[in-house]
């Protein structure tokens, strides 16, 4: 499902080619932190020129390009370029040239490396991840992955509008081509695994989903929760409440998660088939249509002369890299599979996630096979879970996000960002190196191979340096070549307990992000309860009325939450059962295998870690981050709930939003006299951190200062106690649509991911909505919901109670354009220009300006008034002057 391009799409594209060229851009506002964090991940950031005379590398953290001398056989640096904000990706297009993409800014900078600056500044769609150039003539091709697009540019004339192909699928990124230059590949990041959910949990009157888990008619004859071990439970249910007596607390009734087949057919962990509810006949009793389908396409093949699309499927969930391998034209994927549909968490303790190589002959295309890249790996599915030796632990590979094969397609090499090694494969995918893997700095992720001159150079993302292999011998070459990091300390010390897979895991191949992927999302649903264990004590903030319920183990199905602003948002998960950060420490061996807890320590720095990430620019805000009024809806359909009142059929195109009107029916529109906002505070979207009766008076923080967000006991779930959550990610949700038969994500809206859509949600008949033109104003909304600058709450207003401050960016952040001639402007470019200045006179945002000047490369930051201060103490600049 397409999502909209949102306003950075629609950018003039701007382009500059001569020595004087200076580039202008967005940054965060000076008055905040010195360094924000977005956290996002390197998709191609290491290359060399065709030549291989120059190594290239982003520098993510710093927005600049490194540039190495290989001709001498060492790395010695010479140029570093400033680009645009956080380079993800470069590829070297001639010895000369250089596209590096940038992940925030929405661009592409082109650098002249004969003279060490950016020439051209190339606008994209948002979220830019990857480039690759081929077909005849050659162009440009670059994958968009927030707006499911790839561009097709004419690097003779970047300033023409771009051919815009669409991706049905979620997330491309890395992006590769064959040997002629005919095809173009792109892995699709968020590709998923064939899983979605049946609801069973609703006491919504009339809304949706349907609880098919609870029809006689199913596998199971309506007992909901089913069992998993034929007729039983494994492990057995226990003594929930610990109180020794017969009658325990019954477990909510919980939606289900069901995998297709490789024969189509829908079952769950039991062996219960629910085809017949999900595609055949009966599947309205799911709320589907028959036929209802999940594509399942991981792999993009893009034809460089018509521009058509085919896909590879069944390979894994995660696509994190990709290459040819030149010996026998395979499209080698790899990344990892999640093991969702298995419920329970001491059945999935250690061993819930796989790395995978996928291979595929594109010219089926078919999959010729997927392998396990820890063969040695077991997964013993014992319970209790008992972690191998440390050893063995670091003989895995986790976080697989790099692939380059030498030319006669022999050899592989992998890169282990959560393991901070590389493994040598065969064509295979088997091991086959000198030793089991080869250690290299923290973070991995690009690969690049000098085959004349064994060589493998690998770029460490958390470490900001480059190792040198021997590949002759297999060993890396030290000292390592490092480049400037400005990363906060909090950053460079915590990042490890979310990344580091032998550090924290009992197999050593999994870690917290391999489902908080990159820190956000992969976008599934788990079922991490447990029959076996104990109930808990509900001591949250309960609103509206004091009737919230003790936590059951047995809880069901629930989608995997963003890191993003969770420090400071407490308490945490779906259901608020977690006070603080502080009470995962038991998840690095309960769920991760890990030989025990983390200690405090090490808690107190992945806290202080997650603290600096935020929220990246939202794609639908306008400019000067206000809401849009026009906004169009591609991906977004009617539910059908006003057919008959003279509106849009189940399934059909919801009208443009306006997300001001959005806004305001958010604010005065809700349920039984109360509105969405009273629940949902601006602007994050969750509850209020305060009492709820009569003038709203804050709750001191806990002991390791944690808040207390409200849990709300009427969400319609019969987890009947639920944090009320935020809104700020909810267009990186869509994907899943009932009405629609063919779907890129199988897991929605709501705890669970049951409730399909955004549409579908701002529905549900308990909302007051009057119409579909209402339910499209909403759903703009809801897209443009981060950003901040919202209206705020009072503590003297019941609706409307004040609510947490949000750790996300103003969407002119990134912003970019870069000017030859101040005399001979593009077109709006200077207009651009004086609208980037009178934004940042008003501190919302700063402004930087990066270029060569005589020979030397200069910096300007924007202080006010006109002016720009200089990277020289006592030179202060007027705007004009500098243009010029």
């Amino acid at each position: 499902m397409r999502r909209p391009v949102g306003k950075k799409g629609n950018r003039s594209i701007v382009w500059s080619s001569t020595l004087a060229a200076f580039s202008f851009w967005v940054s965060p506002a000076v008055a905040g932190p010195s360094f924000v964090n977005w956290e996002n991940a390197h998709v191609h950031p290491l290359d060399v020129t065709p030549n291989e005379s120059l190594l290239l590398a982003v520098n993510t953290p710093d927005n600049r390009l490194e540039v190495f001398d290989l001709s001498t056989g060492a790395v010695v640096p010479i140029a570093s370029v400033s680009v645009g904000l956080d380079p993800v990706s470069v590829r070297a297009r001639t010895n000369t040239e250089a596209w590096v993409v940038n992940h925030i800014s929405d661009s592409v900078s082109v650098v002249d490396l004969t003279t060490m600056n950016v020439v051209v500044s190339i606008p994209t769609d948002d979220e830019p991840a990857d480039v690759v150039f081929a077909g005849s003539p050659q162009r440009a091709f670059v994958s968009c992955s927030q707006a499911n697009t790839v561009l097709v540019i004419d690097p003779a004339d970047p300033t023409a509008a771009p051919v815009r192909i669409l991706i049905e699928g979620e997330d491309p990124r890395a992006m590769a081509v064959n040997a002629d230059g005919s095809e173009v590949y792109v892995a699709i990041f968020e590709s998923g695994n064939r899983t979605t959910i049946l609801g069973g949990g609703s006491v919504m009157g009339g809304g949706f989903p349907p609880n098919v888990v609870n029809d006689a008619a199913g596998p199971y004859a309506g007992v909901n929760p089913p069992p998993n071990d034929g007729p039983n439970f494994n492990p057995p249910q226990g003594d929930f409440d610990g109180d020794g007596s017969a009658g325990e607390p019954a477990p909510p009734q919980v939606g289900l998660i069901v995998r297709k087949d490789g024969n189509d057919q829908w079952m769950d962990d039991n062996g219960g088939d629910w085809t017949e509810f999900v595609s055949g006949a009966q599947a309205d009793a799911s709320g589907r249509l028959p036929g209802w389908d999940l594509v399942d396409h991981d792999v993009a093949i893009i034809d460089t002369a018509s521009l058509s699309v085919t896909y590879a499927t069944g390979l894994m969930n995660i696509c994190m890299a990709l290459a040819v391998n030149p010996g026998n034209d395979e499209v080698t994927v790899v990344g990892t599979e999640a093991t969702n549909e298995i419920r329970f968490e001491p059945v999935l303790t250690g061993r819930f996630l796989r790395v995978h190589l996928g291979r595929v002959d594109p010219t089926g295309p078919t999959t010729t096979a997927v392998s396990d890249l820890n063969t040695h790996l077991t997964y013993t599915t014992a319970i209790p879970f008992v972690p191998i030796p440390q050893i063995d632990r670091d003989r895995s590979i986790g976080d697989p996000r790099g692939i380059v094969w030498n030319s006669p397609g022999t050899r592989g090499y992998v890169t282990g960002m959560g393991s901070n090694n590389v493994i040598v494969i065969d064509a295979a995918g088997n091991r086959a190196g000198v030793t089991p893997t080869i250690e290299v700095g923290e973070g991995p992720t690009g690969v690049v191979l000098d085959e004349g001159g064994e060589r493998l150079y690998v770029l460490n993302k958390f470490a900001s340096t480059i190792s040198v292999i021997d590949t002759a011998s297999e060993t890396e070459l030290l000292p390592r070549v490092s480049f400037h990091d400005p990363s906060l300390a909090a950053i460079k010390s915590g990042r490890k307990h979310a990344y580091d897979t032998h550090r924290n895991s009992g197999l050593g191949q999994i870690a917290c992000v391999s489902c908080h992927v990159d820190t956000r999302m992969d976008r599934l649903a788990w079922d991490l309860g447990s029959p076996s264990g104990s109930m808990k004590s509900f001591n949250q903030n309960c609103a509206p009325l004091n009737n919230c319920q003790d936590w059951h183990p047995m809880k069901g199905p629930m989608t995997t939450q963003t890191f993003q602003d969770i420090i400071g948002k407490e308490p945490h998960h779906w259901r608020g059962d977690r006070n603080g950060l502080e009470e995962f420490d038991g998840a690095f061996a309960g769920l991760q295998g890990d030989d025990g807890p983390l200690p405090p320590v090490d808690m107190q720095e992945f806290e202080d870690f997650l603290a600096t990430i935020h929220f990246p620019p939202n794609p639908f805000r306008n400019f000067d981050n206000s809401l849009p009024t026009n906004l169009p809806l591609p991906g977004h359909f009617s539910d059908g709930r006003f057919s008959g009142g003279g509106g849009l059929d189940s399934g059909d195109p919801l009208p443009n939003g306006d997300g001001v009107a959005g806004l305001l029916a958010y604010r005065t529109q809700g349920l039984d006299g109360v509105q969405c906002v009273t629940c949902h505070t601006l602007p994050t979207g969750l509850g209020a951190d305060g009492t709820f009766l009569g003038p709203f008076q804050p709750i001191p923080p806990g002991p390791n200062g944690e808040r207390h967000h409200a849990i709300v006991s009427v969400d319609g779930s019969t987890n009947v106690s639920m944090k009320i959550p935020h809104l700020r990610n909810q267009y990186e949700k869509v994907g899943f649509d009932t009405t629609q038969l063919g779907n890129t994500a199988g897991f929605g809206l709501l705890h669970d991911g049951s409730v399909d859509s955004i549409a579908r949600f701002v529905s549900e008949p308990v909302f007051n909505v009057q119409n579909d033109q209402q339910v499209a104003d909403l759903v703009a909304f809801m897209l443009a919901f981060s950003g901040s600058d919202l209206p705020l709450g009072s503590p003297n207003n019941p609706l409307e109670p004040p609510g947490p401050s949000s750790r996300d960016t103003h969407a002119a952040v990134g912003w970019q354009t870069t000017l030859v001639d101040a005399g001979s402007p593009l077109p709006g470019q200077l207009a651009l220009i004086g609208d980037m200045i009178a934004l940042a006179d008003t501190g919302v945002v700063g402004m930087v300006v990066k270029g060569v000047q005589g020979g030397e490369v200069r910096g300007y930051a924007y202080i006010g008034g006109g002016q720009f201060q200089s990277d020289r103490a006592s030179e202060v600049v007027a705007a004009a002057a500098l243009q010029a």
